[in-house]
């Protein structure tokens, strides 16, 4: 995909990117500010199966395949051909962006975390297995995010690799039709050339059959002359 794209469109991407991920870090704080965990003086049956804390994992995880993806987009930016000191400036402001963002999602985690582990404390371990049961879901979610980003890097491998050996296809067939004009265009051009090459080959062939008729004869006359 990479190769495919211009500075002009990975620096677009970048910015789509920013902006959906600064959306999602204001709706993530929030969430988490207001997030409570259920506690054991709750019913099991209570509790929705989409609970507070599952939206938050799920949005979790959405935020970090963003940074990843925004962090690939700006290694692809770095790897293009400098064109000056304005493109070194953008370049080096998109990871700063990067680097914020991932500052306030990692801020954002932690207090969570920690809100999350002081009320377990102070409701005691009842809340122990559900924290197992989620950390169980996010390693689930975690795993399936991976095998799917992993397949989709493995296509899109493929069909890099096709595109390059078709452009390489491409341009060699090219090639030879541009050779093959060129020979016809000096054939047509120069009809004595061909004439000549016609009879140094007929040259060529006579001394050759002259020259062999001489081997025979000379072998033909030695073997005469043993036999005699």
């Amino acid at each position: 995909m990479a190769n495919a794209l211009t500075y002009d469109d990975l620096r677009k991407q970048a910015r789509s990117l920013e902006n959906e991920i600064d959306l999602k870090l204001v709706a993530f704080s929030k969430l988490g500010a207001g997030l409570k965990t259920p506690h054991s003086s709750h019913a099991s049956d209570t509790v929705p199966l989409l609970s507070g804390e599952d939206t938050f994992e799920t949005m979790s995880l959405e935020i970090e395949q963003l940074l990843k993806k925004l962090s690939q987009i700006n290694e692809h930016m770095a790897e293009q051909p400098v064109s000056g000191a304005a493109m070194l400036h953008t370049i080096q402001r998109h990871r700063d962006i990067l680097a914020d963002l991932s500052k306030d999602y990692r801020k954002t985690n932690s207090q969570h975390e920690s809100r999350r582990e002081r009320e377990d404390l102070l409701h005691g371990g009842s809340d122990k297995y559900r924290s197992e049961g989620i950390n169980n879901r996010r390693d689930i979610y975690l795993k399936e995010n991976q095998h799917i980003h992993n397949s989709d890097r493995l296509v899109n491998d493929q069909i890099s690799i096709a595109m390059e050996t078709r452009d390489h296809l491409q341009s060699q067939r090219q090639t030879f039709k541009r050779l093959q004009t060129r020979f016809n265009d000096m054939s047509n051009k120069y009809p004595v050339i061909n004439s000549l090459i016609q009879r140094i080959n007929l040259r060529k062939r006579r001394d050759s059959i002259i020259l062999g008729s001489v081997i025979s004869l000379c072998i033909f006359l030695v073997l005469l002359f043993i036999f005699h």
